[in-house]
């Protein structure tokens, strides 16, 4: 059986991997070390999981023990397309390389500017950062990259979905040709192999997993839903409440308004649970996955930000919302469970509406998936609370009624929700009051409160409860704009 210390890797490298715990490598590390340190390129595809992050570091850490970095003329590049995988690339380093003196700078959004060009000013043997970020430096002057030696393109596939290719085109010229570069990638479809083809020169390829392939450590279920975003609420919390041996688990939405609006939810039910999405800012998010990682969160929600090579090791279920219009998400999606040989559980959620999705999952990964209690066909038929409610009005608009008290919400609230409903009566009471005010002042355009709050309480009322009926005209795909509260001025 093949060890660390067959590879050729430095002693001070291995006395790290050693102390972490390890001895084995995984089938991408046992390819893609050896080949690295010959200084050839790499063409690694593996599925999530099985351990790239550290193919590249151990390497580069055992070449750059020879020779110091200049300031403001970084050794080594590493291209991450998330703020969240630069850092955890970061944290790789200071654990294999804590027997290495090395400057390693992290240069992603959200944080001072001034701080990191100190980080550039003492030299940087390693250089840790999303494009958008490192471009931003280039132009301010502060870095030169003449003194590259090793590019590493991480998470390959994500940069291509998050338009980021024009980006490393763009600092790739900035970079010697003569650079050895290092190309990872959980799929690599035709646009990504064109990408390699560009960038690589002679590559070692080096395939250790079928592409788009999921780990055969994770079980994977089809869910059954109604159309209906508070029926898909019902029936993820459902789910979560019949896993008994539920630890921890991320929520997938492909829409981050969907993140907020399902975080609300599943916080108003009661469960112990986290948002994660690209609108955060940086220490928001670092703090959530901290929580998340240390157990003082069960649930985490989140965008595709969190699906790509994040290593929370013991993930035990994911659950997708939504389905993923992108038939490669879902393989990195459910590549949060079931890492480095444990078991998981994946949960997806489907609707009439997804089937075309569904086929093209099954289509990528080369199997069937199984249905969890019955598919499409064995659903109910949809609730007509709603709709009662909303043609109701609509025969009483249409027959010319006009009512003297403002409406009240078609569907009495729950118990859970009584404290929200109460905090909202409180608000609208005051606008009231205000307005009021107004009106016997003769303020300019003053109005007899009573209409006017009359649709500011729907409008919130609408926003707090939890399984409000959908706007008429947009179905589940509703403006982010059309959620806001306008607020009324005299």
């Amino acid at each position: 059986m093949t060890t660390f210390a067959d590879l050729g890797l430095s002693q001070k490298v291995l006395s790290a991997v050693t102390d972490a715990g390890y001895s084995t490598p995984t089938p991408i590390q046992a390819g893609a070390i050896p080949v690295a340190l010959q200084r050839r390129d790499v063409c690694g595809i593996a599925q999530t999981g099985t351990g790239k992050t550290a193919s590249f570091v151990l390497p580069m850490l055992t070449l750059l023990e020879k020779g110091r970095a200049r300031a403001r003329m970084p050794r080594t590049l590493i291209l991450e397309p998330t703020r969240e995988l630069a850092a955890q690339v970061a944290e790789n380093f200071e654990k294999y390389g804590k027997n290495h003196k090395l400057n390693i700078a992290l240069l992603i959004g959200g944080v001072s500017f001034d701080e990191q060009d100190r980080k550039l000013e003492r030299g940087a043997d390693v250089l840790i950062c999303t494009p958008g970020r490192l471009l931003d430096h280039c132009e301010r002057g502060k870095l030169l990259m003449t003194g590259v030696e090793i590019l590493v393109i991480d998470e390959a596939d994500r940069m291509l979905d998050m338009g980021f290719i024009p980006d490393i085109e763009r600092i790739a010229k900035l970079i010697p040709f003569t650079r050895q570069t290092l190309f990872f990638s959980a799929t690599m479809p035709p646009e990504i192999q064109k990408l390699a083809d560009r960038f690589l020169q002679n590559p070692e390829r080096i395939e250790v997993a079928p592409p788009s392939s999921t780990a055969k450590t994770v079980t994977q279920r089809l869910v059954a839903s109604n159309h209906k975003d508070y029926e898909k609420r019902a029936v993820l919390r459902d789910l979560i409440r019949a896993q008994d041996d539920l630890k921890n688990a991320i929520i997938f939405c492909n829409r981050k308004k969907d993140v907020a609006d399902l975080f609300r939810s599943l916080d108003r039910h009661g469960f112990s649970v986290g948002a994660l999405h690209g609108d955060m800012d940086q220490r928001s998010r670092t703090t959530m996955l901290a929580n998340f990682k240390d157990g003082n969160i069960q649930l985490l929600v989140a965008s595709d930000v969190a699906a790509r090579g994040l290593d929370i090791p013991d993930v035990g279920h994911v659950f997708n919302f939504d389905v993923p219009i992108h038939s490669e998400d879902y393989v990195h999606r459910i590549g949060r469970t079931g890492r480095a040989g444990r078991s998981g559980r994946a949960f997806t959620i489907v609707t009439k509406s997804d089937t075309k999705y569904v086929d093209a999952i099954e289509k990528l990964i080369g199997q069937k998936i199984e249905w969890q209690d019955g598919d499409l066909s064995a659903l109910p038929p949809p609730s007509e609370s709603h709709d009662s409610g909303r043609k109701g009005r609509e025969r009483d608009k249409g027959r010319g009624k006009r009512r003297e008290e403002p409406r009240s919400r078609d569907i009495n609230p729950k118990t859970e929700d009584a404290p929200i409903q109460a905090r909202t009566e409180n608000v609208t009471s005051e606008h009231h009051k205000a307005d009021h005010r107004k009106a016997q002042h003769g303020g300019r355009n003053a109005r007899p409160y009573p209409a006017n709050d009359d649709q500011r309480d729907r409008r919130n009322r609408h926003r707090d409860h939890d399984d409000g009926p959908t706007p008429v005209g947009f179905g589940d795909d509703i403006p982010a704009f059309m959620l806001i509260v306008a607020n009324a001025k005299a």
